[in-house]
């Protein structure tokens, strides 16, 4: 079996058309990851670890917008170790994004609008009131605001749809708050 056929065929063409092929991890990761199952993936650096794990929950987001339309609500968490690298995940999120919706339109399917955002300690109050009024499909953040998102009952409030935590760099979430636990952060995670 292809790892590109557990895929929507909108989500596959676009892959299809900008990767010649999927990463052993991503082959790998993949089929766990549409089960819903818990998955660690461990490969070198470079090999789509972190685009295997988001290229699945977009996937799972496209197919629940075919069926009807996104709920203004978060779906997914992605924390990143860095400020720095959060902002390049964001940037590296718009273009599969667009592409996705790009491959639907010529499908003749239905749009599929799905809002990131970059959440950290430079993110401003006009950005943090936006994403209380409407909040985003996919939430990119780092351990510190992470931390402070779960102090607050807005940001509780927004975390409690997620379905989907991608952490990247697991060591440097442990390292910078003890309190940042496991069970804190699946809690009303389905993934």
């Amino acid at each position: 079996m292809n790892a590109l056929d557990i895929l929507h065929p909108a989500v596959a063409a676009w892959f299809s058309r900008t990767f010649d092929a999927p990463t052993a991890a991503q082959e790998q990761a993949w089929p766990a990851l549409q089960s819903r199952q818990h998955v660690l993936v461990a490969a070198p650096t470079g090999s789509g670890k972190t685009f295997a794990a988001f290229l699945a929950a977009i996937d799972q987001l496209v197919k629940e917008g075919l069926e009807g339309p996104l709920p203004d609500e978060t779906r997914i968490l992605y924390v990143s170790p860095l400020k720095a690298l959060s902002n390049d995940i964001q940037r590296n999120l718009e273009a599969p994004l667009k592409g996705i919706r790009e491959e639907l339109a010529a499908l003749n399917l239905p749009d599929v609008a799905i809002r990131a955002v970059v959440r950290t300690g430079d993110t401003s109050q006009a950005e943090r009131a936006a994403m209380r009024r409407k909040p985003p499909h996919i939430v990119v953040t780092t351990p510190e605001s992470l931390f402070i998102l779960l102090g607050s009952a807005s940001g509780r409030g927004m975390l409690a749809t997620c379905r989907t935590v991608i952490v990247d760099e697991i060591q440097p979430l442990r390292a910078t708050n003890a309190a940042l636990t496991w069970p804190s952060l699946s809690n009303g995670c389905r993934r």
